[in-house]
């Protein structure tokens, strides 16, 4: 059955998009990667990672990019080409811009070069409501909780080193959480409209989650499409404002729909030379912006 909504119709081959690239045969999975290549050198190859699908495998998951590594490589360069390998990691929803390396040494430098954070990496995030102040930066450590609910489940959030006391108003120090990973995000508006803002975000430090966490529980503007993160203590579809809600078209009751825009935009990689790799968001994303009327920045 098709839905004869136009905005429903979209979100609908979104999720069948995400569900064929779990059914297709690897080699196709690899063919759609490769088609998907920005750019390649000896040392590395980077793919625009499309939407919906896991980077490493897991319960129920049947295809993800690390299993389809040695047909890419082949596939590339030729039957007796060495398996690529992962430098670092995109959540299955996150779309964009994705190193991978054509050695064990290659991936070995470039990783240290994600832990020593000489990695610039840009992404840009649709996000409900908008930041105050409208620039800055969020440096609010993270760690990961169980959620005590009717139904249980972990997530990540914030492990501040201060808090107000209740009485007086004053800065309190609080004790450090052992497990609390310290996370920096910087992160500056783009545009305005609609209920929604355009984001440009900085992690400068790389915790699970980090940008969905820092944005829904530092700056109360979670990610658009981030039912996750827009809650603490449930599991639902994310609310949406009436004016989101007219501008996309969308009834409350089909939010649950929306996937989560988040994109990895512009990756820039010392190695010898500076390399800058810039990826355009993903259809779906480019029709939200048109359809809330943020204005994409011109590079």
């Amino acid at each position: 059955q098709i839905p004869k909504d136009p905005t429903q119709r979209w979100l609908r081959e979104l999720a069948a998009l995400s569900q064929q690239l779990q059914q297709v045969h690897p080699n196709v999975l690899a063919k759609i990667l490769k088609q998907r290549t920005l750019y390649q050198n000896e040392e590395i190859v980077v793919i625009d990672k499309p939407y919906g699908l896991p980077v490493h495998g897991g319960p129920g998951i049947k295809n993800c990019i690390a299993d389809v590594l040695p047909i890419l490589a082949k596939m590339l360069e030729n039957m007796k080409a060495d398996p690529l390998h992962l430098c670092h990691r995109l959540d299955k929803e996150t779309t964009g811009v994705m190193v991978l390396a054509r050695s064990k040494e290659a991936a070995e430098k470039i990783r240290l070069l994600f832990k020593t954070r000489q990695v610039e990496k840009i992404y840009w995030a649709i996000v409900l409501g908008d930041p105050d102040p409208v620039e800055g930066i969020v440096e609010i450590p993270i760690v990961e909780k169980e959620v005590q609910s009717h139904q249980s489940h972990y997530k990540m959030t914030l492990a501040p080193n201060y808090r107000l006391r209740l009485e007086d108003g004053k800065v309190m120090k609080i004790r450090k959480n052992r497990n609390a990973a310290s996370a920096v995000t910087r992160y500056r508006r783009l545009a305005s409209a609609s209920a929604c803002s355009l984001l440009e975000l900085q992690p400068i430090t790389g915790v699970k989650h980090q940008i969905r966490v820092h944005l829904a529980y530092g700056l109360g503007c979670p990610i658009l499409g981030d039912h996750k993160y827009s809650h603490w203590s449930k599991l639902a579809p994310q609310k949406l404002p009436e004016l989101t809600l007219r501008r996309l078209k969308l009834e409350q009751s089909k939010a649950r729909h929306l996937p989560l825009h988040l994109h990895a935009h512009r990756l820039r990689l010392p190695l010898g030379q500076p390399l800058d790799f810039v990826c355009k968001p993903p259809l779906f994303f480019q029709k939200t912006l048109r359809k809330l009327e943020l204005d994409i920045p011109k590079d």
